[in-house]
């Protein structure tokens, strides 16, 4: 059972420990003397404040002991400790719970696990026979009859059996042959993440004359994605190349510049039923024009 007061040879050994302390850290980087703790009976770690830069809060731990009956004290070893008020580096996280979208660099790999929630599997192979099932003996029979068959001189050479149709045959010739797929939770994660970069709750989209669903730009997805999502193929767009929601718009909107049709002016109106006079001359001095004939101008002149 563990003493709660120091040993009296062990606490007195301060300058003991103060040296084995000095020994292990660099020149001047031991302080002043802190405390005393009992660890045991006859067991004390002495605690000295560290000095370095680096390592504010921490402190030196020297433990000193005794044996029974002993006169002697020896010293037991030396470490640096973090205090209560130490600097510390944050936790230590893993590195697939630490990456972060962008953090992808040219040749890094990111190997997913097994049991990732977001795959399930794809193609399995459940078509395929077991080795040693009554199905596989019987195709291998078949197989084995048609290479040992006799080929007459004038008879065409038989050809081996084609290999039966399948899930696997069709998925392998339409390229779609993966061991794993997106899962439903995979599915619904990636909507969301989609739904939270461009979606219609984002200030772009507010601001938007129109949404990406009448947008010439936007190219749809296949699948069930296509009811809700589609990539944007301006070049001008913020979100071009991303996946997009169909609620989501910008200003860059196929339709956002189409010029509004100008007015057009109302016909001229030509009224022949009234006579209106004209001047032949413009008045002067503010009197009336006078219409004269060509005989009384020549008579003046």
């Amino acid at each position: 059972m563990r003493s709660r007061t120091p040993d009296r040879l062990c606490a007195e050994a301060v300058d003991l420990a103060r040296e084995a302390a000095e020994d292990a850290a660099l020149p001047g980087m031991v302080g002043d003397h802190i405390d005393a703790v009992a660890d045991g009976d006859r067991v004390v770690t002495h605690l000295f404040a560290c000095n370095e830069p680096g390592y504010r809060g921490w402190r030196w731990a020297v433990t000193v002991a005794r044996a029974s009956r002993a006169k002697v004290v020896t010293l037991d070893e030396t470490v640096l400790l973090p205090g209560p008020d130490a600097l510390l580096a944050p936790e230590w996280v893993p590195w697939s719970e630490r990456l972060r979208p962008g953090d992808m660099g040219p040749g890094d790999l990111l190997p997913t696990e097994a049991d990732d929630l977001r795959l399930e599997p794809g193609f399995t192979g459940d078509d395929v026979p077991p080795p040693n099932s009554v199905v596989a003996e019987g195709m291998a029979a078949e197989i084995a009859d048609t290479e040992d068959a006799a080929v007459l001189p004038d008879a065409p050479a038989i050809q081996p059996a084609p290999e039966r149709g399948g899930i696997a045959a069709v998925a392998e010739e339409l390229g779609m042959r993966r061991a794993r797929v997106l899962s439903r939770y995979g599915l619904h994660t990636a909507a969301d993440r989609w739904e939270d970069a461009y979606g219609a709750k984002s200030a772009m989209a507010q601001a938007a004359p129109a949404t990406c669903v009448t947008c010439g730009f936007l190219t749809p997805l296949t699948g069930s994605l296509r009811q809700a999502f589609g990539v944007c193929a301006n070049e001008f767009a913020p979100a071009d190349g991303r996946v997009v929601s169909l609620a989501y718009g910008c200003g860059a909107h196929s339709e956002a510049a189409v010029m509004p049709k100008p007015a057009r002016p109302a016909a001229p109106v030509v009224d022949e039923t009234v006579v209106e006079p004209l001047a032949l001359r413009p008045e002067r001095d503010g009197g009336s024009v006078e219409e004269t004939g060509p005989a009384e101008e020549l008579g003046h002149s």
